[in-house]
């Protein structure tokens, strides 16, 4: 994984800085875990979990991003551009984050499936654990990822 990352030019770097900035404000602001004006959390203050487990997701789903960033424009048999599909486990995971990090009671899903008490004695108990299972989905799909670019590197047609 280390090869792969080296061998990463400026741009992507720059790339995965600019979307691990993107995917902290779009999962730290609606939960409240960065403090904005516009949103905020219906009387459970935030865990002292939350803000480490944001600031991993941020990093993780930005350098993901990133690997799907592309400094060439390869293109198939057809002539089309070739386009990578999106990592289903990395998307579930940068999901899953949002729900482990977000306020229990706040989340509208939640709240109908479990009801304001089950969130508070259901839900909000389980939430660290949703965050461990987040960043190893997202941990997993960027191994999956840099392995392939290693293991076999498009080349430029």
């Amino acid at each position: 994984m280390l090869d792969a990352l080296k061998a990463w030019p400026m741009a992507r770097w720059k790339f995965a800085a600019a979307m691990a900035a993107l995917s902290a404000l779009a999962i730290g602001l609606p939960t409240d875990v960065i403090p904005n004006p516009v949103f905020g959390r219906q009387g459970t203050p935030v865990e002292p979990w939350a803000a480490p487990v944001l600031a991993v997701t941020a990093v993780l789903s930005g350098l993901l991003f990133a690997t799907y960033f592309r400094l060439d424009h390869t293109t198939g048999a057809d002539g089309e551009m070739e386009l990578d599909r999106p990592s289903r486990f990395g998307s579930f995971g940068g999901l899953l984050s949002f729900f482990a990090v977000g306020c229990p009671i706040c989340n509208k899903l939640v709240v109908v499936a479990l009801g304001t008490s089950g969130a508070l004695t259901w839900f909000a108990p389980i939430q660290p654990y949703l965050g461990v299972i987040a960043l190893g989905l997202l941990a997993w799909a960027l191994r999956v990822r840099l392995r392939g670019e290693v293991a076999c590197p498009v080349e430029a047609g």
